[in-house]
């Protein structure tokens, strides 16, 4: 019996080097395709592997520039400084018109929650203004505040306003009837209830509006500096797209656009994920 467990002990410590490693190779491998970023660094490398071959395949770079010359044309902008102003400007006018935005949908919210009254009358107007396309109010926001920074802030206002208040209602009313009376029995009412009882408990919500308003916002803003742009002879990076696009400057209206996704990148990871992670995933609460 002794020989046969010593024979054993023997077999498995000649063995056992070798699943170590296995299993540490296996480890590193899955540790890396577990994160987040690793996956979509991939994602962002594979598809530009994909655009690089077709253009060079398709050999047309009025048609389809390649990857790199996309990425040349990008840095000669921001070398230059054009690109920068133009990004800047557009993000000015973004901030200002998300912000006009936000507040009049709290505005909103606020009196949809205080009657009925105030409940049909956000209903009825979010029916009749969401689904209208916020750039198609462009002409008559250039009719009420000519061709300014006000009709793009109007046309920005309009495009966040909807969403967002419909995410506050939407938040507030899914607050457990529970929650309310813990908040109640705690005394607190008015603004102190909204803030440490609602909010908490809707801000996965209010998180989803805030990001869909952004989003609304940003393509709102560059499909209205097209126009705008056309009509004033300045504007921010839509412009900068169609201005290079008269010149066939392909590769800078490609840098552009490139810079739209770019920006919407840095928003989503550095803003509302840093967000996400201090709020509702330190709370436990999914969004």
């Amino acid at each position: 019996m002794t020989n046969q467990n010593s024979d054993r002990i023997l077999d498995l410590s000649a063995t056992a080097p070798e699943a170590i490693v296995s299993q540490s190779e296996v480890t590193w491998w899955r540790r890396l395709y577990e994160l987040e970023w690793c996956r979509r660094l991939l994602v962002l490398v594979a598809l530009a592997v994909l655009w690089e071959a077709y253009a060079r395949w398709l050999d047309n770079s009025l048609l389809f520039p390649s990857f790199s010359e996309t990425v040349a044309a990008l840095v000669n902008g921001l070398k230059t400084g054009v690109l920068v102003d133009r990004i800047l400007t557009s993000l000015g006018v973004l901030i200002f018109g998300y912000a006009v935005g936000l507040g009049i949908a709290v505005a909103l919210a606020m009196v949809a929650m205080s009657s009925k009254l105030g409940r049909d009358l956000q209903t009825t107007l979010t029916a009749m203004f969401n689904p209208l396309p916020a750039i198609a109010l462009l002409p008559v926001a250039m009719l009420w505040f000519g061709l300014g920074t006000g009709s793009l802030v109007f046309v920005l206002a309009h495009s966040v306003i909807w969403s967002f208040s419909l995410s506050i209602i939407s938040g507030f009313d899914g607050v457990s009837p529970t929650l309310r009376m813990v908040g109640r029995n705690y005394g607190l009412r008015g603004v102190s209830y909204i803030w440490k009882i609602l909010i908490p408990a809707a801000f996965p919500s209010l998180l989803t509006g805030l990001r869909l308003g952004w989003a609304f916002a940003w393509r709102t803003l560059i499909a209205a500096e097209l126009v705008f742009g056309v009509s004033a002879g300045s504007g921010g990076l839509g412009w900068f797209i169609y201005e290079n696009k008269n010149q066939l400057e392909i590769a800078s209206v490609f840098a552009g656009l490139s810079s739209v996704i770019v920006i919407g990148l840095v928003v989503e990871y550095l803003v509302f994920r840093l967000i996400e992670a201090k709020t509702v995933r330190r709370w436990g609460v999914s969004v």
